[in-house]
């Protein structure tokens, strides 16, 4: 059976002209459905780039980017939000809420984006099963980093992805805020059965991952089964 992630050959270069950057150099691997994956590597090294580019938000050119058996480099954009829409969970570092929106409304969104009649209920279930089902009604300024980083989480999984990706989602909290939200990813991980793909400088947090991939100048420079922390 393949793999639920597969990267077969991936190039990415960003910018333009004299200014174009190489990004990703052969990027070859494969994620199996259930597993929990970190990336690490210095800054610079690609690793949220590899990130966007499994997640459908940045295009390889060159390169196989295969998810579930849907092949990433043959879609066109609209094809990409849809397929993203339904199959992939973001989470990033800043945590990308709408200010003029309530936490419920912000959770909905994505699902009334794509047609779902449930979207404020399922937005009340979500928010509820990231412990904010006090703050369905208050706006992101109302709300402290951790909470706000739970929203993005509770609006990530309504959709009840496959796959959740987080690109450093604690980067912007404390040390005490930044444990819970990570308690909380790995907890949602394991009831839904879902495939997480993490980026992190935190050697630690990514030793609780089933496996740490490390990349170096765009390319893959150790991949490492690391003793189990408990996920």
């Amino acid at each position: 059976m393949p793999a639920l992630i597969e990267l077969n050959d991936v190039e990415l270069s960003l910018g333009r002209e004299a200014a174009r950057v190489h990004i990703l150099k052969g990027i070859s691997l494969a994620i199996e459905a259930g597993e929990a994956v970190g990336l690490v590597g210095p800054s610079g090294s690609g690793k949220s780039s590899l990130l966007m580019v499994l997640a459908g938000l940045e295009k390889a050119d060159k390169g196989r980017v295969m998810i579930d058996g849907a092949d990433l480099s043959r879609m066109g954009e609209d094809q990409l939000a849809l397929f993203r829409g339904r199959r992939i969970g973001i989470v990033f570092q800043s945590f990308h809420l709408v200010p003029t929106m309530t936490a419920r409304e912000n959770v909905a969104l994505p699902l009334e984006l794509a047609g779902r009649p449930d979207a404020f209920a399922r937005a009340e279930k979500e928010l509820a099963a990231v412990g904010l089902g006090d703050r369905l009604h208050h706006y992101p300024a109302q709300l402290s980093g951790g909470e706000q980083q739970r929203v993005a989480i509770a609006r990530a999984i309504a959709p009840d992805p496959a796959i959740l990706v987080a690109d450093e989602p604690t980067g912007n909290l404390d040390e005490a805020n930044g444990a819970s939200i990570v308690d909380l990813l790995f907890a949602l991980k394991r009831e839904r059965g879902a495939t997480l793909v993490l980026v992190t400088h935190d050697l630690s947090l990514a030793a609780r991952c089933d496996r740490t991939i490390g990349l170096r100048s765009g390319r893959i420079a150790a991949a490492v089964e690391p003793a189990r922390a408990g996920a």
